[in-house]
């Protein structure tokens, strides 16, 4: 992909692209005891690259609401694992209920983190411009496959597919002496991908609260998988034996959940004053229903 025309439209980009989009007064931020309660998260994602980034930001005390169309696939490990910490309701975009839902939704929130296909919601009339005109000063946090320049920009894609065209798999095979290309050990695009995205959309509010305006945040999982890519090999590394269930255990966290009893990974972030949590169980999509808590 190194010579590709896509790698070379991607090339000029920053890893978290920052764009203003629309005017709007600045909405000044309340006192709270977490760094972002009161911030309202539309979490429009599937998957794992976009709910991460909305647990994230969730651990912070944002009020986060995930919502998907009831009849659209999902994988339910992936729920259950990045839904800690949001209330998950079904929203129907072919029907005009749906619609009329999601637009008042927009209304009220913050930040809007959508990874849908290239151009798949704004064919429901919620593009970012949309989504502006509806709540200016919006923060919208938006994922692509493969960036939203050059002659791919309009592909899908997900990690897999994308650790692949970016070169990611033939450098596996080559550290590991194999003519076959190797795919990563775990959907690392994915995850620093959604970490990056709650990344941007701190960075959107920042600017919202100093600057005014709307503010459009792009990520792509190519951009992701190169600056990866350039940030070097561990010598050695494939000769690293994978954990085991004890190694980890410090690293775990275990709770109640609408699944059952739950054991996962928790929070990385470390904060004396404010330290990131999860206060509501994660649940499957339709335990609550789609709107704000008072």
């Amino acid at each position: 992909m190194d010579v590709h025309p896509q790698a070379q439209a991607l090339r000029g980009l920053p890893l978290i692209a920052i764009e203003r989009f629309g005017e709007a007064p600045p909405r000044p931020l309340t006192g709270a005891e977490r760094p972002l309660r009161g911030i309202r998260v539309l979490d429009l994602t599937r998957i794992i690259a976009g709910p991460v980034a909305g647990r994230a930001l969730a651990a912070h005390g944002a009020d986060v609401l995930r919502v998907i169309g009831p009849t659209l696939p999902t994988i339910e490990a992936t729920d259950i694992d990045a839904g800690r910490g949001k209330r998950s309701a079904h929203c129907d975009l072919a029907t005009e209920e749906g619609q009329a839902t999601l637009r008042t939704l927009v209304r009220q929130a913050d930040v809007v983190v959508q990874s849908y296909r290239p151009g798949a919601l704004a064919a429901r009339g919620f593009s970012p411009h949309d989504l502006v005109r509806l709540r200016p000063g919006l923060v919208v946090v938006s994922l692509s496959a493969y960036g939203h320049v050059g002659p791919w920009a309009h592909k899908r894609g997900f990690d897999s597919l994308v650790q692949t065209a970016t070169g990611l798999n033939v450098a596996e095979a080559d550290a590991a002496g194999l003519d076959a290309p190797r795919p990563l050990p775990a959907q690392a695009l994915d995850h620093a991908s959604g970490y990056l995205m709650a990344l941007g959309a701190i960075a959107g509010l920042l600017r919202q609260v100093d600057q005014g305006g709307g503010w459009l945040i792009r990520v792509s999982l190519a951009g992701t998988g190169a600056w990866l890519r350039g940030l070097g090999r561990v010598s050695d590394g494939l000769d690293a034996e994978d954990p085991r269930f004890k190694d980890v255990a410090d690293l775990l966290e275990t709770s109640a959940s609408g699944y059952g009893h739950l054991t996962a990974v928790r929070h990385a972030a470390m904060m004396s004053v404010t330290p990131p949590r999860w206060d509501r169980p994660s649940g499957p999509f339709g335990t609550d229903a789609p709107s704000w808590s008072a």
